[in-house]
């Protein structure tokens, strides 16, 4: 299973639109749209679960394509590097 990173997307982009464009090029298996926790608007990006192989279909046909007025950015989803970043553990210099 690939994961496909899709930028760029008009805020009006819903996922029964994403399944219907990617399904042009293999069997959608997820869309994700993550929306801000403040506003819960869209945040203008997504995810789609592919096989590689149509995947790599999709990722070729679909790079620059436009929707909504707006070029998409597609491409192979990277991994989000774990720790490090936000949240977790705060704590002062005391003892456990």
């Amino acid at each position: 299973m690939a994961k496909i990173y899709v930028g760029n997307l008009p805020f009006s982009a819903t996922e029964a639109e994403l399944r219907t464009l990617f399904g042009q090029h293999g069997t959608v298996e997820s869309v994700s749209l993550p929306t801000d926790r403040e506003t819960g608007r869209p945040r203008g990006f997504g995810f789609i679960e592919m096989s590689q192989a149509d995947a790599s279909r999709a990722i070729q046909a679909l790079n620059g394509h436009a929707l909504g007025g707006r070029q998409l950015r597609v491409n192979e989803a990277q991994d989000r590097p774990r720790g490090g970043g936000g949240g977790g553990h705060r704590g002062g210099g005391g003892r456990w």
